[in-house]
C-alpha cells in the first residue's frame, strides 16, 4: 500500500473543538498523524496548528481539501494540505555580496535545503558565471530610480513565469516597490544584521567595531512596505570581543547572515511560520527532518 506524506496548515479564531475537529477529519479519511504542533493566543484571539499526516488509504490533496471545506467554513479558517515531498520554486536575488547566495547554492546542491531554484535576479553580473555553472537561469536587471517600475516588471514576469512561490533576498541591495511587497505578500524573504535601528546606513560593521559591541548577530523577515520592519522569521547571535577587527565582524557577520537566512527559507517552505499580526508562530521542525534547524 503506497503511502503518501502529507501536512495541513490551519489559522482561525480560537474557538473549542477546532483540534478535535482536525484529528477526527483526517482520522476519518484514513489519515494516520505523525507530528502536531499547536498554538492558542490569548493577546490575540487566534489559533494556529500545523499537522505532519500519512494518508495511508490514497487520499489525494484534492479530496483532502474537498472534504475539509466544512470544517474551513464552521470555524472561519485559513487552511492549506500540501505535499512534505514537494519542492518549493524559489527565485534567488543578490547585489554584489555573495555569501548569502553561495551558502544557499552549497546547500541547494547537497540536498540540505530541499527546493528548487528557479533562477537568480541580479542588478550586477558578478555572480552570473557561478549561477550559470549551477544550470539555473541568470537574469541581469539594472535598476536606477529612472527604470524601477520597469525593472520589477521584468522581475515579476521571471517569478510567475518560473512559477515561483517565494522570492529570497540573499542580500539584495535595492528598496523594492510597495507595490511588489503587497504583490508577494508573505512571499519575500530577506536578511540583514541585527544592528539596526542602532547603525543604519553604509558599513554597520565598523560602526560597530567602533562602538565596542559584544554581540552581533542577523535577522530574516518577510519583507514588508515598512523597510527592514516585517515579521521576523529567524535570528541568531554571535559574541564578539575587543581583541577582533572590524574585518573580523564583518566574517562572524556573513557566517551568521548565510545560517539565519537558510533556517528561515527552510521553516517557511516546510511550511511552519504563520503571519500573526506583525509577528511569526514558527513552529519546530517535524520529527525525522534531515535537515537539522541550525543546518551547520
Amino acid at each position: 500500500m503506497s503511502t503518501h506524506r502529507y501536512a495541513l496548515r490551519v489559522a482561525c479564531p480560537s474557538i473549542r473543538g477546532v483540534t478535535a475537529a482536525i484529528a477526527n477529519y483526517l482520522s476519518t479519511n484514513g489519515c494516520n498523524i505523525s507530528d502536531s504542533a499547536q498554538f492558542d493566543d490569548k493577546s490575540t484571539g487566534r489559533y494556529f496548528m500545523r499537522v505532519s499526516f500519512h494518508s495511508e488509504e490514497g487520499r489525494t490533496l484534492s479530496q483532502l481539501r474537498e472534504g475539509f471545506a466544512e470544517i474551513v467554513e464552521r470555524y472561519a479558517a485559513d487552511a492549506e494540505f500540501f505535499d512534505e515531498t514537494a519542492k518549493r520554486k524559489v527565485v534567488l536575488m543578490v547585489s554584489r555580496f555573495g555569501h548569502c547566495l553561495n551558502d544557499l547554492l552549497y546547500r541547494w546542491r547537497i540536498g540540505a535545503l530541499p527546493i528548487d531554484i528557479v533562477g537568480v535576479i541580479s542588478n550586477h553580473t558578478d555572480y552570473q558565471k557561478l549561477v550559470v555553472n549551477h544550470d539555473i537561469p541568470f537574469h541581469c536587471i539594472k535598476v536606477t530610480k529612472e527604470n524601477k517600475p520597469a525593472a520589477e516588471a521584468e522581475q515579476m514576469r521571471i517569478v510567475e513565469e518560473s512559477g515561483a512561490e517565494l522570492i529570497v533576498l540573499a542580500r539584495y541591495m535595492q528598496v523594492l516597490s510597495d507595490e511588489m511587497c503587497r504583490r508577494m505578500s508573505g512571499r519575500i524573504i530577506n536578511i540583514h544584521h541585527s544592528f539596526l535601528p542602532s547603525f543604519k546606513g553604509a558599513n554597520p560593521y565598523k560602526q560597530a567595531f567602533e562602538r565596542g559591541v559584544k554581540l552581533i548577530g542577523a535577522t530574516s523577515h518577510y519583507v514588508t512596505a515598512d523597510l527592514d520592519e516585517g515579521p521576523i522569521i529567524e535570528q541568531d547571535t554571535v559574541r564578539v570581543t575587543h581583541a577582533q577587527s572590524a574585518d573580523d565582524y564583518v566574517s562572524l557577520g556573513r557566517d551568521v547572515e548565510s545560517q539565519v537566512l537558510a533556517r528561515a527559507i527552510h521553516a517557511h517552505i516546510h511550511g511552519r511560520v504563520f503571519v500573526n499580526g506583525n509577528k511569526t508562530i514558527v513552529f519546530p521542525p517535524s520529527p525525522g527532518s534531515y535537515v537539522s534547524e541550525r543546518m551547520g
